[in-house]
């Protein structure tokens, strides 16, 4: 069974830093391009970051890019999102996924149940 599990949310302070965890279950890991998400209160998923495992590359969405950063450990079967300069408007539940290439929800087929991370001004 695979699974997926968010780890290190919370309650934090504009301006500090988090770091998210997500272990996971799937055998071939290190071939599974991985992503974080996000669901902001009343507003749609959105991406946020992905690891691509064949070209070794990171994508970012552009309201994070150069605060967060996306890492997988493929011998612990981790993926971690780095958080920086946290803002209000980061506030969300925070997913991680596992699946095919892309930013889309669409290209990924395993999913975590969410980490809360709330951001106070």
């Amino acid at each position: 069974q695979v699974y997926l599990v968010e780890s290190g949310g919370g309650l934090v302070q504009a301006g500090t830093s988090l770091r998210l965890s997500c272990a996971a279950s799937l055998e071939t890991f290190s071939h599974y391009n991985l992503g974080w998400f996000r669901r902001a209160p009343g507003k749609e998923r959105e991406f946020v970051a992905a690891s691509y495992w064949v070209e070794g590359t990171t994508d970012y969405a552009d309201s994070v890019k150069g605060r967060f950063s996306i890492s997988r450990d493929n011998d612990k079967k981790m993926v971690y999102l780095e958080m920086s300069s946290l803002k209000p408007e980061d506030t969300a539940v925070y997913y991680c996924a596992a699946g095919a290439y892309g930013t889309s929800e669409r290209d990924y087929n395993y999913w975590g149940q969410g980490t809360q991370v709330t951001v106070s001004a």
